[in-house]
This record gives C-alpha cells, sequence and structure tokens, in this order.
C-alpha cells in the first residue's frame, strides 16, 4: 500500500488537474446563481463607465451577495470594474465586468477564490460558445477557465443574463497547475496600437521593456524579471530547426500547448493566437521549470471572429491555418518534427469532436439557460434566434456581432467533415506506434459516461480503477465506455496492464 500512495502522489502531483478547491463546490454542480450588487453610490453606472473610458481601473465598490448551493453569502466592500473592448459595444449597459473579493478586504475570497468574471455573452446568440469551448478544452487535458451562468441585479434592478467565468490568477494556478510562484503572463491586448505591438512571441532583444506593451506580467511584479520570457522567445525565433526540435519542447508542457494550439484551429476559434495574438496566458511553473499555455475569452469560437480576417469560411479553416507574424505557428508549420507533433496532437482533439458526442453537451447547457436567456430583456439577439443558433446558422444584419453567426451543432457537423479529409490522423497511429504509449481519456473531468482509447496490444481485462488510496473498484468496460454514473466525485487513477507495462490516467469525477 505504501509504494501504491507514493506512485498516486507522484502521478497527481505531475498532473494539470492536480488539486482539488473549494471552487470545486461551486462549478461541479450545473446550476445558475444569481448575483446581487448592491452600491452606495446611487450614480454607480456613471462612475463605473467613466473609470472605463480612462482606463482608470476599478474605484468602485458594492456588497456582493451570492445565493447559490452552498448557502448565501454576502461580502462588503468588493471591488467592482468594467471590462472588454468589442466586448463593450453590446447594445444598452449590459456590459461586461469584473469584481475582486480581496482588494479592500485582505483574504476575503468566494468559494477559494479572490476575483470573477461576468461576460455578455457578446456575438453569442446561444449563451454557449465560450463555456462549450472551455469545458470541451478540460476534457483535453488543456488549461481553461471553468464557465457558470449568473443572473445580475445591480442595486435591485435586473442587468442581465451573463456567463461567470473563473479568472487565471494564482488561486486558479493553485487549483489546476499545484504551483502558483512563477511568472504568469497574459497576453496584451493591441486593438489601442492599430495591432502593431501584437502578443506574438517574436523576439525583440533583450530589454524587457519592449515587451511590455505585448504582455502583462501578473504574477511576481515587484521582481519584474521578464527574463524567462525573453530566453524562451530568443529560442523560438533563432535556434536552428535542429536545436529547435531537440530543445524547445522541453521547455513546455508540450503535448497541452500543441492541443490547446490545434484547438483553436478546430473551433476556429481566431480571436487567439492563431490569428489575432491575443487572450491567451502563458505561466512559467517555478518547479517543473516548463511553460503552460492558458487559455483566454473563447465567447468568438466557432468562427464567430472570421470575417474580414483573411481565413475564408471558418467551417473550411485549414488545420494547418498560419497568419503572418505568428512565429510559433510558423515553426510547428515548418519544421517537420514539430509538425508531426502538433498534427498527433491536432488528430488527439479532433477524436471527440463529433455531434454524436457534442450535442448532448450542448442541448443539457440549453435545458439548463433557456429560462434565464427568454427572461433576459438586455440580451443582445432575440429569444428567437438563441432557439435557432443551437442548430442553424443564423444572420444578425450588419454592425458590430452582425453578418453570419454559425450554428453550434451545424459547426461541428460541418466542421468535422471537412477535416476529416483535409487531416490525415491515419498516419498518427504510425507516429503512436514508435512513440510513448499512453492511456487516453476523455471528457476529463467526467459527469457519467468516460471515452477510454486503450493502446495496441493492451486488453480492456486489465483495466481497473483506484481511488486514493490505492483501493481498487470494479470496471465495466464496454465499446471503448466506462460508466462511472455511480461512482462519488473525486479523484481516481485508472490502470492499464499491458505488454509494455502499467499505464495510467488521472480521471476526475464531477
Amino acid at each position: 500500500m505504501r509504494s501504491t500512495f507514493f506512485f498516486l502522489a507522484a502521478l497527481l502531483a505531475g498532473s494539470a488537474f492536480a488539486q482539488s478547491a473549494p471552487s470545486d463546490s461551486l462549478f461541479n454542480t450545473d446550476q445558475v446563481v444569481t448575483i446581487d450588487l448592491t452600491f452606495a453610490e446611487t450614480d454607480f453606472w456613471s462612475t463605473l463607465t467613466a473609470d472605463y473610458l480612462a482606463a482608470l481601473g476599478a474605484t468602485v465598490t458594492a456588497d456582493v451577495t451570492i445565493p447559490d448551493n452552498t448557502g448565501t453569502h454576502t461580502y462588503p466592500q468588493v471591488e467592482v470594474d468594467l471590462k472588454g473592448n468589442s466586448s463593450y459595444s453590446h447594445p444598452g449597459n449590459k456590459k461586461s465586468f469584473k469584481i475582486d473579493f480581496n482588494d479592500n478586504i485582505s483574504g476575503q475570497k468566494y468559494h477559494g477564490m479572490t476575483k470573477m468574471h461576468f461576460n455578455n455573452c457578446f456575438k453569442d446568440p446561444t449563451f454557449m460558445r465560450e463555456k462549450i469551448f472551455f469545458d470541451y478544452a478540460r476534457s483535453q487535458g488543456v488549461l481553461a477557465p471553468r464557465v457558470l451562468y449568473a443572473n445580475v441585479n445591480m442595486n435591485g434592478t435586473f442587468w442581465g443574463f451573463y456567463d461567470m467565468v473563473e479568472a487565471v490568477d494564482k488561486n486558479f494556478l493553485d487549483r489546476w497547475v499545484d504551483d502558483n510562484d512563477g511568472n504568469l503572463f497574459k497576453a496584451g491586448d493591441n486593438f489601442n496600437s492599430g495591432g502593431t505591438t501584437a502578443a506574438d512571441l517574436a523576439y525583440y532583444g533583450n530589454d524587457p521593456t519592449s515587451y511590455y506593451d505585448r504582455y502583462e506580467l501578473k504574477t511576481n511584479e515587484s521582481e519584474n524579471d521578464w527574463s524567462d520570457l525573453i530566453a524562451l522567445v530568443q529560442m523560438l525565433n533563432t535556434a536552428s530547426d535542429a536545436d529547435l526540435t531537440a530543445q524547445f519542447p522541453a521547455q513546455w508542457e508540450w503535448q497541452p500547448m500543441l492541443r490547446s494550439l490545434a484547438m483553436d484551429n478546430l473551433f476556429a476559434n481566431l480571436d487567439s493566437y492563431i490569428n489575432s495574438a491575443r487572450n491567451y496566458y502563458v505561466y512559467h511553473d517555478s518547479t517543473t521549470l516548463k511553460w503552460n499555455w492558458i487559455k483566454w475569452d473563447g465567447n468568438e469560437a466557432f468562427g464567430s471572429y472570421s470575417a474580414g480576417m483573411g481565413s475564408g469560411n471558418p467551417e473550411n479553416l485549414a488545420p494547418d491555418y498560419v497568419t503572418a507574424s505568428r512565429p510559433l505557428m510558423t515553426k510547428l508549420m515548418g519544421v517537420p518534427a514539430l509538425y508531426t507533433d502538433y498534427v498527433e496532437a491536432y488528430c488527439t482533439v479532433l477524436e471527440g469532436f463529433t455531434s454524436l458526442y457534442m450535442d448532448p453537451k450542448i442541448d443539457a447547457i440549453k435545458t439548463l439557460i433557456q429560462p434565464h436567456v427568454t427572461a433576459d430583456v438586455n440580451k443582445q439577439y432575440t429569444t428567437a434566434q438563441f432557439l435557432a443558433n443551437i442548430d442553424n446558422n443564423i444572420n444578425v444584419g450588419g454592425g458590430g456581432g452582425g453578418g453570419t453567426v454559425y450554428g453550434l451543432k451545424s459547426f461541428i457537423a460541418t466542421r468535422a467533415n471537412y477535416l476529416s479529409g483535409a487531416l490525415d490522423c491515419s498516419m498518427v497511429a504510425v507516429q503512436e506506434l514508435t512513440s510513448p504509449v499512453e492511456l487516453s481519456v476523455y471528457p476529463n473531468p467526467v459527469t457519467d459516461v468516460l471515452h477510454v482509447r486503450l493502446p495496441v496490444g493492451y486488453s480492456p481485462e486489465n483495466l481497473r480503477l483506484t481511488d486514493a488510496l490505492g483501493r481498487s473498484m470494479p470496471v465495466n468496460y464496454s465499446d471503448g465506455e466506462i460508466d462511472l454514473s455511480g461512482v462519488a466525485r473525486g479523484t481516481y487513477v485508472l490502470l492499464l496492464r499491458g505488454p509494455t507495462g502499467q499505464l495510467a490516467a488521472r480521471v476526475v469525477k464531477n
């Protein structure tokens, strides 16, 4: 038992999904919460908008009351700050905003979190794009925030139905990486510079100030040490192809990073590094010394950012799409060994991108949120457009958020069909035979049915599931699936004995 315990501890510590946290009790339940913000200042909205337009940061506080599945909680003096770029053009006063529980009262947290973001679902009639995208990312071992939904009231007035997004900060790193002492960099927004300061991962010399307009250092601000990021981009941009192949992957949590980039292409999420060079974080783990790629801002997934970007129909976006001045993508597509890794990662995330798997997820979210979307008189689109866009493309006219908005289900079906001919995943099987053998599972975290991909030569009879104490429990495997609906919430390890030894995959049961 002792050796099993240490095996499990080592496996869990090395996983991207390493720690449980108080926030799990919030996000692991399908629910819509109600957020009441009570401002002492009667003209709070004028101050909030003035602060936003002047880029002053938060100067307004509110008492925040949140009833949820664990009870009703009230938090005083919470900082409130409007946010967003294009999303700020959402009609009316339903703007995106963020709140900070900790800024005025040190140590004040909500479910272990100091910050929360509330997004107005700009350009998304379905209210689902960001949640579906991020949920799928995490199921593929890709770091992405969790998303819930909330009805928001301000001083007793209903403000709108929002998606409620986990902040990427030290609490996030604690939960998902099990380390928060390293440098966390956020890709900067380049709207105000005419696109001339993109977070493109190009090398601009060794002077840190050359990067200040491109990235934000979100941790260890007082040390202000940018040398690790500069060393990373220097290697990417100046190393020979042979040296890059030999050294660059070891700098990263390589497969999760590749899957993250591949998923931006898969979902045609072009307001991201692969196109606009925005909306991502990179974190340098102080323990493993590896970089982690973290997703951010997924409201324009499913092809919503494609207009005018020169990429054509997003449903037929080429899997090797590269835009100008994105050296990471250029190297991945241009260096054969790196491209092989990228294709393998793409084929991995593509496997679950099917109507059979995705449509029930979409239907479950629709059932949860439809009454709240219907009741939101401040939403950008109509209830009829919400319902229609779940299944099919709709045209919503011109202006911000106008034009063709691709249907969720129709996009998945059309894009999966296109990629079946555009991406040759048959070669990946050949590559896998010479690569480290892995036990692949999805979705992860899992609610009921776990899909399991067994390596060649391994038999399902040798599968067993163990809990954190090393205790085994029976596994009912059938046609690539294991039913975990009767298993208690928690962290488990799926073990598989076979010709090359024992394989393991960490599984989080919601």
